[in-house]
């Protein structure tokens, strides 16, 4: 039986990634806005780390012409990705096991970082809802939960280009 192999450039995924990235944020917004959605501190942290995937993706593009570039590239994007991944779990096993809950129980550096970007770029950054509150859900999935399934296949996409022996 012929098996089907998929072969990607380590430069397509970290484009694709960066894309990805991006297109994400911009959905997001959109949806936010079109919805009324109020996007939690959580939320944002992760939007944060989309728009830095996307940036990553951009500077490593222009770095990655050799497969070991292209693998000392993708490594902060596997941190970031990863990083991401961390949060939105944490946040779907707010939503799913601790209602009524908000981000922490006191408001760690990162909540301030985030109250202050909203502050200087409201349309991205402002948080105003609560991390426990699933909100919208698209075909039975909370965004949290959609948020870690793209940031778990942007970690595996990353840990491929890192792992890849040969190409670009």
């Amino acid at each position: 039986m012929p098996t089907l192999r998929l072969h990607f450039s380590a430069r397509g995924l970290i484009g694709a990634t960066g894309l990805t990235a991006f297109g994400l944020v911009a959905g997001g917004v959109v949806l936010a806005q079109t919805m009324n959605l109020a996007a939690c501190p959580l939320c944002v942290l992760q939007r944060m780390l989309y728009l830095l995937l996307a940036l990553e993706a951009a500077l490593s593009l222009g770095f990655a012409r050799t497969p070991m570039t292209s693998r000392i590239a993708a490594l902060p994007m596997l941190a970031t990705a990863l990083t991401g991944a961390g949060i939105a779990a944490y946040q779907t096993w707010l939503q799913r096991f601790a209602k009524g809950v908000s981000c922490t129980a006191e408001q760690p550096w990162w909540e301030h970082f985030v109250n202050w970007a909203g502050s200087q770029w409201p349309l991205l950054f402002e948080a105003s809802g609560l991390c426990s509150e699933a909100g919208w859900r698209l075909l039975g999935l909370s965004i949290a939960e959609w948020s870690l399934a793209a940031f778990a296949a942007m970690s595996l996409a990353m840990l491929s280009v890192v792992l890849k022996r040969q190409g670009v």
